[in-house]
Formats: C-alpha cells, sequence, structure tokens
C-alpha cells in the first residue's frame, strides 16, 4: 500500500500501486479496480449508487478501424461489486449523435431507448440513464458518487455558494434536474463555461469528478471529498448544536435490542399488510444521534434529497409516538396504537400520490413505511428482503448525515415532493421494476430451524434458503453453528446457539432472529439426538435426556415461536421433524420411540389449537437417513445394528431393502418434504404427517 505524505481523515485511501500495474494498458479492469475501492466505503457512495467510466479506443468489428468507446456503469448495478459484465459498452460518437435527433427536455426519457443502439459490446448490461452525463464530458475516467459530506453541501440551502467559495471556483455548479440526457447537456454547459475545473457539484444529486487516468480520478476523487468532509467536520456545532441537541437519552444497549425484539414482529405485521417484508434494525451511534434530538421532529418530515435516497427509503419515515421504556406486555393494545400510527402514514402517503400523479403514472405503490424510527431505542427497515432492507437503512444513514452536514453550514433542503414524485413513479423506474425477475417461492419468508448445523437441519436450511427464504439457525454447537451460518452469504442466514432444553436460552435466539430478520414465519423443530438401548438398559438420564431435548424442546420453541407469529398476525408455519419410530414399534427404543410419539402427537394437539391465528402444525417423519445425519454418529447406529443382528457398515444397505421403494434416504429428502409443507401447494394443510422413509408399510398413516 502507498504511504500518503499527508493521509486522508475522512474517506478510506485504497489504491495499491503493485495491485494496479499489472492492468498497466488495460483501462477497463482499472476502472473496475477504481469503483470498487470507491464502492467499499459508505462515506463516498451508497450500495448501487453512483457510476463510474472511462473511455478507451477499441477495434469496431465491422469496419476494424480504432473507435472511441465508453465503458460505463450499467443500469442497476453497484461500483462496490462491480464486474465487466455489469458495465455497458457503447460507441461514443453514436452517443454525441443523439444530440441531432434530441427533441428537448419534455421528450428526453425516448433517448433512453436509443442508447441501445449506441452498444458495442453485445455482452453489455443495460445502459443506465447517466450514460449521457459521462458520454458528454470529455475526460477519459469519470466518477459520479454520492458522498456524504458533498451532498450535505449540495442539499443545503446556500450550497452553491459554499461550493464556489471552498472549492474556489475548481467546482462548477448545475442546479438540480432529474437525471436524463439534458442533464448530460448541462453537465457539458456547465465544463465550457467554467473551464479548467475539476468536478461539478449537482444541486441534490451527487459530484462528478474526473481524471486522465483512472488513478488520478481516484485522487481527485477522494481529494474532493476529503475538503468537503473538512469543511463540515470545523462547523459542526459552531452555529448552534448538532440537531439542536439531545431531547432524550438513549436506552441502555441491552436494554434497546430487548425493546425491539419485542418490537419488531408488530411493526413487520403491520408493515406488511400490503406484501410480506423482512426486517433490519440498527441502533448505530448516527441514528441515535438523530432520532433523540430537538431536531428529529422538524427534519424528519421534510424527507430525503436524494433520489437514490427517497427511491430506496420511501420519501420520509415513520416517527413512532412510543416513549423507548413502553411496556410491550399488552400486545393487543400495543398494537391498536401502532395500528394508528401506521394508517396515518399510509394516508400521507396515498394523499402525496394523489396530489402529484400525472395520467400516466404507474398504480400507487404499497403505501406502508419502509424506514421507522422509535427516538430511544434505533432504527428499523422493511423490504422484500434482507439485502433491500440493510440497504435501505444505509441510504437512510446516509440521508441523516447529509442532514447532519447541511444544518451545520446552512439550511438543509429536501426535493420538492412534485420532483419526488416524478422520479418515484419515474416510468423509467416502473419498467425497471417490472424486469425485475419473479420472486421464489419462500421469498419474503423467515426460517427459523433448531438444530441446524448439520445433517437434516442443515439440510432443511439450504434448501429453503433456496426456495428464497431467510433462515435462523441455532445450535448447541457453537463451532458447528458459525461454519453453517458462514455457508450462506450474510443477508441469507444467520445464527445463535441454543439449547432447547433450556426456555431462557430460546428466547435469547428468537430475539436475535427477530433483530435480524423482524420475525419467523416458519418454525422447524430439528433439534434431537438419539439413543437405542432395551428396556432393562434404558437409565432415568437417557429418558429425561429424550423427553427434555425432543418433546420439552418442541414444546418450548413452539410455545415462545407462537407468541411471535401471533404478534406478526401472518399466519405461519410449523413443521416438526419426528420420526418413523413415532409410529412403529421396533426392538431396544423404548425411550426414543415414546418421546417420538409424543413429538407427533404434540403436532397434533398444537395444529388443532393454532388454526384460529392461521398457524399450520404439520410433521416430517423421516427414518433411516444415515448420510449426513448426525444422530448416527457415535453409540446409536452401533445400537440399532445389534438390534437387527447386522454390522454397522450394513445398517445402509439393510433399511434400503426393508423399504417399499429400496431406496437409501438422503438429508435432501428430507429437506424436500419440508418445503413441500411450506412453499405454498398446501396451504390449506395442517395436522398432517409426510412420512419421508422409502415406503414402511407399518407407519402407513392411513
Amino acid at each position: 500500500m502507498e504511504i500518503l505524505e499527508k493521509p486522508f481523515q475522512y474517506v478510506t485511501y485504497s489504491w495499491n500501486k503493485e495491485k494496479a500495474a499489472a492492468w498497466q494498458g488495460d483501462e477497463v479492469a482499472l476502472l473496475i479496480y477504481r469503483s470498487n475501492l470507491l464502492g467499499a466505503d459508505l462515506r463516498i457512495t451508497n450500495y448501487g449508487g453512483g457510476n463510474t467510466s472511462c473511455k478507451t479506443l477499441e477495434k469496431d468489428p465491422l469496419t476494424r478501424r480504432e473507435t472511441p468507446v465508453m465503458w460505463v456503469k450499467g443500469s442497476g448495478g453497484d461500483i462496490g461489486t462491480l464486474t465487466k459484465s455489469g458495465l455497458a459498452a457503447l460507441y461514443l460518437d453514436r452517443l454525441h449523435a443523439l444530440k441531432d435527433i434530441y427533441r428537448g427536455i419534455q421528450h428526453e426519457d425516448e433517448m433512453v431507448e436509443l442508447f441501445n443502439h449506441c452498444i458495442y459490446d453485445l455482452n453489455s448490461k443495460a445502459p443506465s440513464i447517466d450514460t449521457p452525463l459521462h458520454a458528454f464530458l470529455p475526460f477519459n475516467h469519470i466518477d459520479h458518487l454520492h458522498p456524504d459530506a458533498a451532498f450535505a453541501i449540495a442539499a443545503s440551502k446556500d450550497g452553491k455558494e459554499i461550493t464556489r467559495a471552498l472549492f474556489d471556483g475548481q467546482i462548477a455548479w448545475v442546479p438540480w434536474q432529474r437525471p436524463g440526457f439534458d442533464l448530460g447537456l448541462q453537465l457539458a454547459k456547465a465544463l465550457a463555461e467554467n473551464p479548467g475545473i475539476r468536478g461539478i457539484m449537482l444541486g441534490g444529486h451527487g459530484l462528478f469528478t474526473w481524471g486522465d487516468t483512472s488513478y488520478a480520478c481516484y485522487r481527485n476523487s477522494l481529494e474532493v471529498i476529503e475538503k468537503a468532509s473538512d469543511y463540515l467536520h470545523d462547523n459542526y456545532g459552531k452555529k448552534r448544536a448538532i440537531f439542536g441537541g439531545a431531547k432524550l437519552t438513549a436506552l441502555p444497549a441491552e436494554q434497546r435490542r430487548q425493546q425491539a425484539a419485542t418490537l419488531a414482529p408488530i411493526l413487520r405485521g403491520l408493515a406488511s399488510s400490503h406484501a410480506r417484508m423482512v426486517g433490519h434494525f440498527t441502533d448505530d451511534d448516527k441514528v441515535l444521534e438523530f432520532i433523540n434530538s430537538h431536531d428529529l421532529g422538524t427534519l424528519a418530515p421534510l424527507g430525503t434529497s436524494c433520489p437514490d435516497h427517497f427511491l430506496r427509503t420511501k420519501i420520509r419515515p415513520l416517527v413512532l409516538d412510543l416513549p423507548p421504556h413502553a411496556d410491550l406486555t399488552d400486545t393487543p393494545a400495543l398494537r391498536e396504537t401502532l395500528t394508528k400510527g401506521f394508517e396515518e402514514y399510509r394516508q400521507y402517503y396515498t394523499q402525496y400520490y394523489e396530489k402529484h400523479k400525472h395520467p400516466n403514472s404507474p398504480a400507487m405503490r404499497d403505501p406502508n413505511p419502509v424506514i421507522i424510527l422509535w427516538p430511544g431505542v434505533g432504527m428499523f427497515s422493511f423490504s422484500k428482503d434482507k439485502q433491500t432492507a440493510r440497504v435501505a437503512s444505509e441510504f437512510y444513514i446516509n440521508a441523516i448525515n447529509v442532514m447532519k452536514g447541511a444544518e451545520a453550514i446552512s439550511e438543509y433542503v429536501s426535493l420538492p415532493l412534485q420532483e419526488a414524485f416524478d422520479i418515484e413513479y419515474w416510468l423509467l423506474e416502473e419498467a425497471k421494476l417490472q424486469r425485475m425477475p419473479k420472486e421464489k417461492p419462500l421469498s419474503r419468508k423467515i426460517a427459523l430451524v433448531t438444530g441446524g448445523a448439520g445433517g437434516i437441519g442443515l439440510a432443511i436450511a439450504r434448501k429453503l434458503a433456496a426456495e428464497g427464504a431467510c433462515v435462523f439457525l441455532t445450535d448447541i454447537h457453537e463451532g458447528n453453528l458459525a461454519r453453517a451460518v458462514n455457508d450462506f452469504s450474510k443477508d441469507v442466514a444467520a445464527g445463535a446457539t441454543a439449547d432447547v432444553t433450556q426456555a431462557g436460552s430460546i428466547a435469547r435466539a428468537l430475539r436475535q432472529a427477530c433483530l435480524a430478520f423482524g420475525g419467523i414465519d416458519i418454525l422447524v423443530n430439528c433439534a434431537g439426538l438419539a439413543i437405542s438401548k432395551p428396556l432393562e438398559q434404558t437409565t432415568e438420564k437417557d429418558w429425561d435426556l429424550l423427553q427434555d431435548v425432543i418433546v420439552k424442546g418442541q414444546f418450548t420453541v413452539s410455545q415462545q415461536g407462537v407468541e411471535i407469529l401471533r404478534a406478526q398476525a401472518l399466519g405461519g408455519d410449523i413443521v416438526n421433524i419426528a420420526s418413523k419410530n413415532a409410529l412403529v414399534s421396533g426392538p431396544n427404543n423404548v425411550g426414543y420411540g415414546t418421546a417420538k410419539a409424543a413429538q407427533v402427537h404434540m403436532s397434533r394437539l398444537l395444529a388443532a389449537e393454532l388454526g384460529k391465528d392461521k398457524i399450520r402444525v404439520n410433521i416430517v417423519n423421516p427414518d433411516a437417513v444415515i448420510e449426513g445425519s448426525k444422530i448416527w454418529e457415535g453409540e446409536w447406529a452401533a445400537g440399532r445394528a445389534k438390534a437387527y443382528g447386522i454390522t454397522v457398515d450394513e445398517l445402509p444397505a439393510y433399511y434400503a431393502k426393508r423399504t417399499i421403494l429400496n431406496e437409501i434416504i438422503t438429508v435432501n429428502d428430507i429437506a424436500n418434504g419440508v418445503f413441500v409443507l411450506v412453499g405454498g401447494h398446501l396451504g390449506k394443510s395442517t395436522g398432517n404427517i409426510i412420512n419421508v422413509d422409502g415406503g414402511v408399510a407399518p407407519a402407513f398413516v392411513r
């Protein structure tokens, strides 16, 4: 890593000269490298925010002559994770030729379709609306970023004057204008009127910087952002206390998270009145500083400024009128209080839509809030999946940073509501939404799997995740659990160690699930163990252990899980992994078989009781799952082999031969059985048993 004479204080300098040297002469590779570095720092730009480009000379496949080509981040991409497949490569001369047929700002949306006629690389990502902003500036490398510090200036009342004075005229100012072809022309005009500048500030939108090389562009971007950051920090607290000072004190961290975990399922249920949502919670210091301040009531209703912000967070958040230390034990009364706030928000959003819509506007979307602020506790966000909810949270933190900076140096100015609406309900944005892939069967669902660190439990978690669910794994073995969770992406899985025989341990795990995802929809009781002994050798300790883990564990997890399902009021699924042994009497199995029989009948009883809550309870009965199953490790396999008078190595074939289908049962077969019950096709079935045993006639239920 190169050591700078003057290190950056407010942004992260990450350029590695040795690494970059390996791509010398490959400007596209250097563009990707620069983009990834910039996108890794959320102070510089958000996930999916901003775009970067470079211009190269390439050989035209038809004329065989060199021609200028622009490589730019394509539509819907993210510079932090950008690869070559995420770039759009376009003939530069054709992009400039579009100026000759441009009919004016009222018709600029029609230009987007014409970008496709400018494509050089047929494997290109779809060009974004910002393509002409890069094309019409005559620089080899360009960054368009959304740094908080620059945005604070761009979204302040005196932003234009501050920009000119702070950067000594080296950064031009272009007033707010919706991104598009015409804005590209305005950037070119600003450059022509201010030759020699190093960048352009877009009012309420962001920052453009450039350079002759990828490295020069990177340095220029960081230096401009650093200067803006330094200016903000010099002014924090000078004019007045940040956000007007603290109005209340946050609860201690543990209490905050306890309160948040309890409230999250209720909020999730209310936020899911239009479509089921997945949640995210943060009590980041920046969030607490804002939500505990005197200015919360003034600034929060103003909404965000950057289009990237409010497209993901909605124009403004819902602020809960609820004391941080509120008693949350009376769920019906609490729901009634919160319902009033949600209804008021939905009415506001409906009025916003009706007042600003155009004759050709898309239909109104979900009127529920995305961002929910609870003073003294933290911030919740709800969206279609965990990643989108997390990113919405990150964007609102960026918006908080912008408001903080703008208020320190001037006065925060949000976009006019009509401008905001025109972005949110832009037909081009609607077309992008319509191109989104179809959701998977378990999208928007959250599954908690006990015993999820290995064997059947992990296979179930993998299957549910593959079908779109978020999964929360619990297991008593901490190391195995950590490895299992790491098998998934961070926005798909989380986990907590839990002993299902201990109510407090289960409660802690369920709280963590609510903080991670907002609640649960599917509860899979898979934690278990097996002891195979004849009656005379079965000890009281053996008996108690089997009853505690299999029977009491299922009872306690279900009891506490149902509290969450009822708080959400969205229905749900409980699937209990029992056994063929619950139905079939076998030798040397009195303790295990009795526990499994109790597990099955408990499931029937719960199905009868919970139907009024639209909570379905069903059972999967495996048999002889040897491959990858934890219960076959140690004494159990030896005990079963002894009972049948065979060796342990002969068990798989023995079990297969005794089935009607003559098949070996795998952990994935059990996972598929669970998915059948929760995947949507059996939505009106409860109290049922699915045997996944290859066909054992004595285990036939009917």
